[in-house]
Formats: structure tokens, sequence, C-alpha cells
């Protein structure tokens, strides 16, 4: 996993969203630079469409759900909806895997202030769903909770 730098964060709130607003159905989208290692999280109502790289696809988005009444970190990556080869899809699944540890940490240390007013959200579950074509690289997993990921 790449080294998580807090200062590498840009942190964008979309409107109404602030930082202690909404809890249900809160979204994030985190892109990044490959050229300067900047990540850049938009925290909102709504998935931040405008950062998204179509030919890339390699953004995280997650929002908060509520499922059987326990609140949920759910996100999804892309991997491949035919357009890259089986090859290639499997270095884009490990390539998430290797860096969702390094993703997380910036969505839940970018949204820190979020946490002081919802502290139990620290213990909730995050899942990640891997989105493919091929079978080997599409399912839902478990990566631990947002504790996990704060900054001490």
């Amino acid at each position: 996993m790449s080294e998580f730098n807090p200062e590498k964060v840009s942190v964008t709130y979309l409107p109404p969203a602030s930082v202690f607003s909404p809890l249900d159905a809160r979204k994030y989208t985190l892109t990044h630079s490959d050229n300067s290692g900047q990540l850049f999280l938009s925290i909102g109502c709504h998935y931040d469409l405008d950062k998204l790289d179509a030919s890339m696809r390699d953004e995280v988005l997650a929002e908060w759900v509520r499922v059987m009444g326990q609140y949920t970190l759910s996100g999804k990556v892309y991997i491949s909806g035919g357009e890259f080869d089986k090859n290639l899809s499997k270095v884009r699944y490990m390539i998430f895997q290797k860096e969702m540890p390094l993703a997380l940490a910036a969505i839940v240390n970018g949204d820190q202030g979020f946490f002081s007013y919802f502290p139990w959200l620290l213990d909730a579950p995050i899942y990640i769903a891997f989105e493919s074509v091929h079978p080997d690289f599409q399912g839902i997993h478990y990566f631990g909770t947002p504790r996990r990921y704060l900054l001490k």
C-alpha cells in the first residue's frame, strides 16, 4: 500500500452537504492525479460525476447506507465492463485491492470532522463492490471499519 499523506488530499463539499450533514446517502467521490499523487475527495448528496475520467475509470465511489438499521459504508470500483481484456482487468483488480486502504484512509481522514458528529460510524463496516464482467474480478469485499484508517 502507498503511504497515506493527509497533505495530498484536497476535500470539496458539494452543497448542500457540509461537515455534519447529510448522514443518510452521504456520498464520496475519490479521484487522483497520477502525476502529482494528489487525491481529490468530493463529499456530497450526489457523486461528483464531473471529476470522473471516462477512459480511466479509476475512481472510488462510496456512500453511507442503512442496512437493517445499521449504517454501512458501501463503495464500488469499476474493473471492467468488457472494454478491458481479462489480463488488464486482473491488473486493475490487483491495483484496486492494493490501493484500497489508501483510498479509504483518504475518505475517512478527509471527512474526519463528520466522525466527530457521528463517532459511532467509526465502527461501521466497510464493503466495497468490485464491478467486472469477468467473474474472477467481481464481488464484494469487507475492508474493516473507518477506525482502522483514521490517523492517530
